[in-house]
């Protein structure tokens, strides 16, 4: 089976699937391929109609597709936003197509500053980098981010968001984040839809 991830930042577009191919190897689930991503502009990823589109596209990609929306809260509350998305993306899939929507409170670099203690001394970071207490409290996780790397070192969103998420601890991550937590457990949810 495959996940088809739909993502909405053009650091997701390559980071999304480093990151699904990370759980999916602690999840041992080893059948399940990470399809090709469908980027959504943030303004219609949130209009139906545009969700709509990309779910129906999602759904023509194999057969055994399961498809995982992920996208930043930003100043939107979480828990309203993904049961809203949900409902419009179950409304269009096949019956036969699992669902997933997951919301990052608030950026995807919230993720990162919540397993930061994996990127220390690595790509730019310094070495005494500190990760916020509640990093999904945190309104500017790219700044903060960017606080942590060397002098002179500056994050770039389509750079250093894959390296990065190849590098960041998961572990930390989903102990700090309930958001990350959230994708984790989706990501299981939909690997287990498809018996290897």
């Amino acid at each position: 089976m495959g996940i088809v991830p739909i993502v909405e930042g053009h650091g997701e577009v390559q980071a999304v699937p480093v990151l699904l191919r990370r759980l999916l190897e602690r999840c041992e689930a080893h059948h399940v391929r990470v399809e090709r991503h469908i980027r959504v502009p943030r303004g219609q990823l949130r209009h139906p109609d545009g969700l709509e589109r990309a779910v129906r596209l999602a759904c023509m990609v194999a057969d055994d597709a399961a498809v995982l929306i992920l996208l930043d809260a930003d100043d939107d509350c979480p828990a309203e936003l993904g049961p809203a998305l949900l409902s419009v993306a179950r409304s269009v899939a096949r019956a036969s197509v699992p669902v997933a929507v997951v919301v990052a409170r608030a950026e995807y670099e919230s993720w990162l500053l919540a397993g930061l203690e994996g990127l220390r001394g690595r790509r730019g970071v310094r070495e005494d980098a500190t990760a916020p207490v509640d990093p999904e409290s945190v309104r500017g996780a790219k700044e903060y981010l960017q606080q942590q790397m060397e002098p002179g070192r500056y994050y770039s969103e389509t750079v250093d968001q894959p390296a990065l998420t190849q590098m960041f601890d998961l572990d930390r991550a989903r102990q700090r984040s309930p958001s990350f937590d959230k994708l984790w457990r989706e990501v299981e949810r939909l690997a287990a839809s498809h018996p290897a």
